[in-house]
């Protein structure tokens, strides 16, 4: 099974069992302790890794599944994989609050190539390959952008210059809590840009899928095309996007 539509069809099937079970899931699934990282993690973001996994594992048996539960950070990914983010925004999730995503990507050579995002508490799901002509267009200023901010606990160096800038100059700034949506806010046009800071490829591979798509630039740290390992994912109208690189480079 190599054709996209063909794997998308396995990761649809896959991200059903997750999110149908993570809609009701509450309770001692949602009670969040802290990992080694500093990380929250809930019962919940490892039961959704295992029925994700159990899915792909039957219908992919050839293609291993990189969670971010079981995975370790750092590791190479393999020549082709899925990549798994069984709830994005973890914080959200264990405070009850809507923003948080299961995030599926199909990854070839290092390229997200079949992306699924599924907001269970929202009722919606977003996928690659998909129908890019539905998307809003997205500023191309960035004095009229409404950029999204995530993974400001990160300890960059550089990364609260950069917000301040970004604070000052553009039109809004958003902090939803989760990468995966910001991207997927990009992707679809209710954000013009969005600022990932050291982002994992569980992270941002399926919204980075979303947004190539649809015609959106991601970038990576250098101002080149977005890579697992940069330091930084920018994505958006391209003119935003290398707006956000040139000022991350300079910081």
């Amino acid at each position: 099974m190599t054709g996209r539509q063909q794997l998308l069809t396995v990761a649809e099937a896959a991200v059903d069992e997750a999110a149908t079970w993570l809609a009701t899931a509450e309770g001692k699934w949602s009670t969040a302790r802290f990992k080694a990282s500093g990380e929250e993690v809930t019962a919940a973001d490892i039961e959704v890794e295992s029925r994700v996994t159990r899915v792909l594992g039957a219908q992919t048996p050839h293609i291993p599944v990189v969670g971010e539960e079981s995975s370790t950070t750092g590791a190479p990914l393999p020549a082709r994989c899925w990549v798994l983010d069984p709830i994005d925004g973890t914080m959200n999730f264990a405070r009850g609050a809507p923003m948080h995503a299961v995030s599926l990507a199909y990854v070839q050579n290092g390229v997200p190539l079949v992306g699924v995002v599924e907001a269970p508490a929202l009722g919606r799901r977003w996928t690659t390959p998909g129908r890019p002509e539905e998307a809003r267009p997205v500023a191309e200023g960035v004095g009229r952008a409404v950029v999204g901010v995530s993974g400001t606990g990160s300890g960059h160096s550089g990364a609260r210059r950069v917000l301040d800038r970004v604070q000052d100059e553009a039109y809004r700034v958003r902090m939803q809590g989760s990468m995966a949506l910001d991207l997927v806010g990009v992707a679809e046009g209710w954000l013009d840009a969005c600022i990932c800071i050291a982002p994992k490829p569980w992270d941002v591979a399926a919204g980075v899928a979303l947004c190539r798509e649809r015609g959106r630039a991601v970038l990576g740290a250098d101002g080149t095309a977005f890579s697992f390992g940069s330091p930084v994912l920018l994505a958006g109208a391209p003119g935003v996007a290398r707006w956000l690189a040139d000022l991350w480079e300079s910081s």
